[in-house]
């Protein structure tokens, strides 16, 4: 069974995990880590504490809907999540990680620009 990092819960909110497959569950912000809880599998969870976040990017769709974001971690990689209000949650995410860490991932178009111009710098 798993035991919580957390000692007070802030925010708490229905998503999924987009690691392999993916999985729904609850994800739990609270003042010393950021826990993801499968429904269907109680041993099936993810718990990153705040020191071990390195940045947050979330992929922002017209410049204002958030479809999912992932934390990076310093040693573990990154892991993605979407929630039906992400914008709510990585709110509640800011007061643990500063505002400088949070990033917008690259769109489409800035992908395929960045390797077109790399691919003429190149030459």
């Amino acid at each position: 069974m798993a035991q919580s990092l957390n000692t007070k819960v802030d925010f708490t909110i229905a998503a999924s995990s987009h690691r392999g497959l993916g999985t729904t569950g609850k994800v739990m912000v609270g003042d010393h880590a950021f826990e993801y809880y499968n429904d269907k599998n109680v041993e099936d969870y993810i718990q990153i504490p705040w020191e071990e976040v390195d940045y947050i990017s979330a992929s922002v769709l017209f410049g204002k809907w958030i479809n999912r974001f992932a934390i990076f971690t310093k040693r573990n990689g990154s892991f993605t999540f979407s929630a039906p209000d992400n914008k709510q949650l990585l709110r509640a995410v800011r007061k643990y990680v500063p505002e400088e860490r949070m990033y917008k991932s690259l769109n489409f178009f800035q992908v395929i620009g960045r390797g077109l111009k790399a691919i003429f710098i190149r030459k």
